[in-house]
This record gives structure tokens, C-alpha cells and sequence, in this order.
């Protein structure tokens, strides 16, 4: 493992949420009446570097926002979770990133994303930030960016024998390049079949389209399940891990709090199978509250929830 004082680098967007309850999402051409609005800090690179944070790790993050009031909250935001704020930069020309999500009574959700300031930070503002990335013990990466900037920091961190996790969200192609510099790859059942081209809809199934990956230079494919839980599968074979079926409440940052909590087990040496068991753990927990950020659990919480879970298991 490489030796470093930035620990978890996570380089991806922040966005503001604009969050409609509503009992369902309107048909074309349909106006609803919504249950209630709210704002709630997120961006999956957000999301990711604060559920990492509030575990335990030392998290740094590269991400850029606008020069504006969501920007300035995002940023005190991260510095309050006590995420590294040093290289998240501001965009004089964009706006804060924002998501408009409608979340139904089931916990599902739709979303539409608009970048902003996100999408300003590049592959050669990224050549300028090697060095943060050479110092990192993980990268974590996602697709809300521009994509020859994610190209490109994967391209570094694999160079420097530095692992590489990538989210593979929101789903689309990518190329064999960035795809044989990946160490973790996490789609879910939907990222899995756009990627692969496999109907991914059982175990079987996610198995199959991890598979043809692995071809394409992923060292590790780790597909979730949702309450499923998640399907590991490697060069050592494949492996199942149950989830923690619970009552989802939202959903929104289910798989990104199951990111995050990759990333610190892999950096403390955790098997990986044991790794997955505890994001699916972190994951289950996020769902059982509303919003990105808030929903995020700490350490504490989720080794009770651990723990009953095992004695749950022993009882039957």
C-alpha cells in the first residue's frame, strides 16, 4: 500500500439537490401535486467523499463549483464533514452543479442532473494535480465529470500503482483504455448492462456481464443488488455477499455511500469479500433515511447495526 497523508482521493461533482416528494412521478404532459420540497447537499463525488469521511477515513477531494451561494454551501458543507477541501476550486464562468430529483412514496427516484461547475474540471487541471493523486492510498471516480478528465486521473493513479475505484454512474459506454486501469469497478444491475450488453437482471445474469468486464482489463467487478446485496467476481472467481434487506425510505445515495465505505475497507486491508459486506451494510442504512449527505450513517452506527444483524443471523 502506498504510504500517504491524503488517504481516500475522491475526485467528482457536488451538486445542490432539489428534492420533490411525491406519492409518484407525473406521466408526460401530467402536473402532480408534490408532498414537499427541500434542499439537501450532493453529487455523488460529494456523497461518496463524505460517507468515506464520516467511517473514519481521511478524505481529500477535487471537484469545482460556481461562484455562488450553493458553491459556498457545498464547499463549508464538505469542510464541516471533515473532507479536505484544499483542492475543490471555483468556476467564474458556471454555476454550482444541481440535481432535480422526484422521490416517490416507494423510496424510488428520477433525476436529472445539470453539471455546471462540475464539468468545467479537466484533464489538464487534473496533469497539475498528479501530485495529489500520486499521494493518494485510493482513488474513487465517478461520471457526473467530464470524461477525458476521469480518463485521464485513472490513467495517473494506475501509472503510480495506485488503485482506482470507479462508479460507473450515470450509466454509459466507456472505452477498453480507461476500463484496464480500473482496480474496482461497481455498476449496478442498470450500469452492468450498458456496459456489458448483457439484460442484467438476476445474480446469474450480473455474473455473466462481469465477466465479458474482466475481459476488458477490470481487475475486480463488484455488481449491486440492491437488498440483494452485491456480486463480487474476479479472477478468483466469483462471489456473492447478501445485503441487509430494510424498509427504503430514499434511495438517492444508496450506491454512493456503498462506494464510499469500499474505499476505506479496501485502504485498512480488509478482505473483499468483507469489504462488500460492510458497504452493503453502510448502503442498507443510508436508504433507511431521506436525503444524500444527511443520510450518510457513522462508524458507530453501522457496527450496531453489524452486530444485530450477526446476532439476528446466530438466532436462526
Amino acid at each position: 500500500m502506498v504510504v500517504s497523508s491524503l488517504g481516500i482521493v475522491v475526485i467528482g461533482s457536488l451538486n445542490m439537490d432539489m428534492v420533490v416528494r411525491t406519492g409518484r412521478a407525473p406521466g408526460p404532459g401530467e402536473t402532480l401535486f408534490g408532498q414537499s420540497f427541500s434542499l439537501s447537499p450532493g453529487g455523488k463525488g460529494a456523497n461518496q467523499a463524505a460517507a468515506a469521511a464520516r467511517l473514519g477515513g481521511e478524505v481529500t477531494m477535487i471537484g469545482r463549483v460556481g461562484q455562488d451561494g450553493f458553491g459556498n454551501e457545498m464547499r463549508e458543507i464538505m469542510r464541516q464533514e471533515q473532507v479536505n477541501i484544499e483542492h475543490i476550486s471555483v468556476s467564474k464562468g458556471e454555476a454550482t452543479g444541481v440535481a432535480s430529483i422526484v422521490l416517490e412514496e416507494d423510496g424510488e427516484n428520477r433525476i436529472i442532473v445539470v453539471p455546471g461547475a462540475n464539468i468545467e474540471l479537466t484533464a489538464a487541471d487534473i496533469e497539475a494535480l498528479g501530485d495529489v493523486i500520486r499521494q493518494a492510498e485510493i482513488v474513487v471516480l465517478q461520471l457526473e465529470m467530464d470524461m477525458a478528465m476521469s480518463e485521464r486521473a485513472a490513467a495517473i493513479a494506475y501509472a503510480h500503482g495506485i488503485p482506482v475505484i470507479l462508479n460507473p454512474a450515470p450509466a454509459q459506454a466507456l472505452s477498453d483504455e480507461l476500463l484496464s486501469h480500473v482496480t474496482y469497478l461497481t455498476p449496478n444491475e442498470t450500469e452492468a448492462g450498458v456496459l456489458s450488453g448483457v439484460a442484467v437482471d438476476s445474480v446469474d445474469t450480473a455474473g455473466e456481464a462481469a465477466r465479458l468486464l474482466l475481459a476488458k482489463g477490470v481487475q475486480n467487478v463488484i455488481v449491486t443488488l440492491g437488498s440483494k446485496g452485491a456480486l463480487i467476481v474476479n479472477e478468483a472467481g466469483t462471489e456473492h455477499v447478501p445485503g441487509f434487506p430494510v424498509q427504503a425510505v430514499d434511495t438517492v445515495a444508496a450506491g454512493d455511500s456503498f462506494n464510499g465505505a469500499l474505499a476505506l475497507q479496501v485502504t485498512r486491508g480488509a478482505a473483499l469479500a468483507e469489504a462488500v459486506s460492510f458497504a452493503n451494510a453502510v448502503g442498507a442504512l443510508a436508504v433507511g433515511k431521506p436525503g444524500a449527505i444527511p443520510s450518510l450513517p457513522r462508524l458507530a452506527e453501522v457496527e450496531k447495526f453489524l452486530q444485530a444483524a450477526s446476532g439476528a443471523g446466530e438466532q436462526e
